[in-house]
């Protein structure tokens, strides 16, 4: 078993390139992973790393040596999944990552049930608005809105998740009542973005009576946290483009009202992500299977409604 620890902890440092980085992923201390290594190179007979106190990088043994490694991994899992499916016991760490907002108003709330129903699962929670790769991250399954842009992975779509653009009383007051995207973009109003490194220009998806059409969104404010947008908004600070299951509350209450009506946000796709090996372990496939029952229903709930304040 010990040497199957250190073929596992060899390859999150291969993937994830970083001893630290490995360790705080394996739940272990940065002396343990070296350690492992140090004791796997010495079995093998050769460096798998090349390491400096800045960098590291694997050798064409290492490089080699990594995809055995993962078959071994794969086989591994692929026998303990026989097995639980036979024993209907799942068990181990269950990796799932989603946006802020899914993940705090859709995933998260499921996870108590589910751990209550598989005492013998533990769940690692990650919540982000950045994209993810399931692979070097060390994923079991993601959850995204949107497009995926790596199609060696499977898909299982969740819903089309209706969105809004809105706005606070307070900013309609100051600053007037854009009927569509083309009044957003002529009289220059704030436009709330989400932004990572590498994003280029902004632009909305609205639907038109001639089709969707993207429109300029140029503002001042701009964050990685959707939920930072939403209090933005709710401070009179501009418009945002959100699912309406994340600021439908607001919605209710008068908080946010919903501008730009007259053209429509596009629809967005909710879905998961996962390879084709997450999807035979039991744990992963069941949580899947628990969430999306719930949270379509939950997304049906709070579509716009027509008598919502505009």
């Amino acid at each position: 078993m010990s040497y199957f620890e250190n073929i596992r902890t060899f390859v999150r440092v291969y993937e994830l390139g970083s001893m630290s980085a490995a360790a705080r992923d394996l739940r272990i201390s940065p002396a343990v992973t070296s350690s492992r290594i140090s004791q796997l190179e010495e079995r093998l007979g050769v460096r798998l790393f090349q390491r400096t106190t800045r960098s590291l990088s694997a050798t064409e043994q290492g490089k080699a040596f990594y995809t055995g490694a993962c078959q071994v991994l794969e086989s591994v899992e692929s026998a303990e999944a026989q097995v639980v499916d036979i024993t209907d016991q799942p068990r181990g760490a269950l990796y799932v990552a989603a946006p802020l907002g899914v993940g705090r108003r859709l995933i998260a709330p499921q996870v108590p049930a589910f751990l209550a129903q598989y005492p013998e699962v533990n769940m690692r929670l990650r919540l982000t608005d950045r994209k993810v790769d399931l692979t070097t991250e060390g994923l079991d399954l993601a959850f995204f809105l949107g497009q995926p842009e790596d199609s060696n992975l499977r898909i299982k779509k969740i819903a089309d998740v209706q969105r809004v653009l809105c706005a606070s009383p307070d900013y309609i007051m100051a600053h007037g009542h854009p009927r569509s995207g083309h009044d957003i973009v002529k009289d220059k109003h704030e436009c709330l973005n989400l932004r990572f490194p590498g994003a280029t220009e902004f632009q909305w998806p609205l639907m038109t009576p001639s089709g969707t059409k993207r429109f300029r969104a140029a503002g001042r404010f701009e964050c990685d946290d959707g939920d930072i947008l939403v209090d933005w908004a709710l401070a009179g600070h501009g418009i945002t483009l959100k699912p309406v299951f994340e600021v439908a509350s607001h919605l209710k209450s008068g908080a946010l009202v919903v501008v730009g009506e007259e053209t429509p946000p596009e629809p967005i796709q909710m879905a998961c992500l996962f390879t084709h090996r997450r999807h035979q372990d039991p744990k992963t496939r069941l949580f899947m299977e628990f969430v999306i029952e719930r949270i379509s229903s939950a997304i049906q709930e709070t579509a716009l409604p027509d008598q919502l304040p505009r």
